[in-house]
């Protein structure tokens, strides 16, 4: 009876706060997961209600989520999202507003490796490289530059909508003002079909574009051609990431926004109304126990899926019932090695002519996808990047733990392995249509967006379009939801 207490308590102070209605802001907002989506969000949501609105973010792991790191021989490196393309505005942003700063590049060469020799190899020559493109694969590599430039070119338009205050309730909705039917259909083809239309050929395909999926999303060129063409730009523009770990974007988003950071694992949300207005019960268990609070806005910024442990999340009291929980995610295997490269499978067997830092795969060798001689988030004046005979850290990306065996195919020798295993990306394909970010009034599903395309910065835009609907929605100004023509009501309101 004494737990019952403080739950009444709130419950009474949320129905006052609901029956005043009006312009009163909501009293409580809760965010499930304090990954980066989540942190944007509850930074958003403070952006658009108030700092007087009071933000939960329940997390049962580390704050970052898949923005982590991991200690190898007393120096961090990245384990989850390493680098961001220079168009990622949101992230650009976060870095701006927390004081943090861009790490060094510290420039290393790539190559392309097909199972028994390199397939494309990266030159320090910039006319070189487009003069071997050019040998190799004639004008393929113009016409997916054409191609990527052009999706992006479209969905950049999302800055301009949502800096006009426009959001959506659906992913298929988001799609549809930026690229019309042309984004949409782009999630049910697959790269290579979009591609071979546009006059790339096949050995490019095989070769390049596979090698750039593996080395993002684990997976081919039959994956959608939205989240490939996504994935693609971020190949082709420059990258950057953030001095000290990406994961700072995250606890400096959580700090700035005054966010009560609960640790704890969400099990339930659960629907009451009064006076027309809808109130969500968050149930949560931690090592102290089993709890619950209420709320006037959920946000579900964990993937809902069915091999996710966040997946156990029930929803009830909702007519019709929410059932969300589909499609499988990809896993993927981080394994920062510490060790001398075996350069001799490579094709070389003296380490020291090795020239390469960076080695993505074609469909062959199936074992692992990407290999990187990787340096540490914090990066001094005069660090440099070790030599390919001596021992350096790196980050070998596999769809499965490595074998030993397998180690020793890669490395001569090694000092220690360290794993990280990620339910990395939405597998595309085993979700038959989009899901929805309006699940009920006032609760959202964040990650909904990742089944269009799958990085960052997709996710700092979708928490962009949830407090903008959440907001919009509360304050009922729905000619701010779902608009056709946005372009040209977005033109005469300048």
């Amino acid at each position: 009876m004494a737990r019952a207490a403080p739950l009444l308590a709130a419950l009474t102070a949320l129905l006052a706060a609901a029956a005043a209605g009006g312009d009163a802001p909501p009293g409580k907002i809760a965010v499930v997961g304090a990954g980066i989506g989540g942190s944007a969000v509850a930074h958003f949501l403070q952006q658009h209600f108030g700092p007087r609105v009071q933000i939960d973010v329940y997390e049962k792991g580390t704050v970052g989520g898949r923005l982590a790191t991991i200690s190898v021989n007393k120096q961090h490196y990245e384990s989850g999202a390493a680098s961001f393309h220079s168009l990622s505005l949101h992230m650009q942003d976060f870095v701006k507003l927390l004081g943090l700063r861009h790490r060094r590049e510290v420039v290393g060469r790539s190559a392309i490796f097909g199972g028994e020799h390199f397939v494309l190899e990266e030159t320090d020559w910039y006319l070189l490289n487009l003069f071997r493109l050019w040998w190799h694969y004639g004008i393929s590599f113009l016409r997916l530059q054409m191609w990527v430039e052009e999706v992006m070119e479209k969905f950049m338009r999302i800055y301009k909508y949502q800096a006009h205050g426009y959001a959506f309730s659906g992913v298929e909705e988001l799609l549809y003002s930026l690229g019309e039917a042309t984004f949409v259909n782009m999630t049910q083809h697959s790269v290579a079909e979009s591609l071979l239309q546009v006059g790339v050929t096949q050995r490019f395909i095989d070769d390049v574009v596979s090698a750039v999926l593996r080395a993002s999303y684990g997976q081919s060129a039959a994956m959608p051609a939205f989240a490939g063409a996504m994935s693609l730009a971020g190949a082709q523009g420059s990258l950057w990431s953030v001095e000290g770990g990406n994961k700072l974007v995250c606890s400096g988003l959580l700090k700035l926004t005054k966010a009560n950071v609960i640790h704890a694992a969400v099990t339930s949300v659960t629907l009451h109304s009064t006076e027309g207005k809808a109130l969500y019960q968050v149930a949560y268990e931690n090592e102290v126990g089993n709890s619950s609070d209420f709320y006037d806005i959920v946000v579900i910024a964990t993937p809902l899926h069915v091999d996710n442990s966040s997946s156990n999340l029930t929803f009830a009291g909702f007519h019709p019932p929410i059932d969300d929980v589909q499609g499988s995610f990809q896993p993927t295997v981080v394994s920062l090695v510490h060790g001398y490269l075996n350069s001799s499978y490579f094709g070389f067997p003296d380490p020291k002519l090795f020239p390469f830092a960076n080695i993505l795969t074609t469909d062959f060798p199936s074992f692992f996808c990407n290999l990187d001689n990787i340096c540490p988030v914090n990066i001094s004046a005069s660090f440099r990047r070790k030599q390919p005979q001596e021992a350096a850290v790196w980050r070998v990306q596999s769809p499965k733990p490595l074998f030993r065996t397998q180690l020793k195919t890669l490395f001569r020798s090694y000092y220690s392995v360290q794993i990280a295993e990620w339910q990395a990306h939405p597998l595309y394909g085993s979700r038959p249509t989009l899901p929805r970010f309006a699940l009920h009034d006032q609760l959202f599903y964040l990650n909904a967006l990742e089944w269009a395309a799958s990085s960052v910065e997709v996710m700092a835009v979708a928490a962009k379009n949830v407090a903008l609907l959440a907001y919009n929605r509360w304050y009922q100004d729905l000619d701010k939801i779902d608009q056709k023509d946005l372009m040209h009501k977005v033109k005469t309101e300048l």
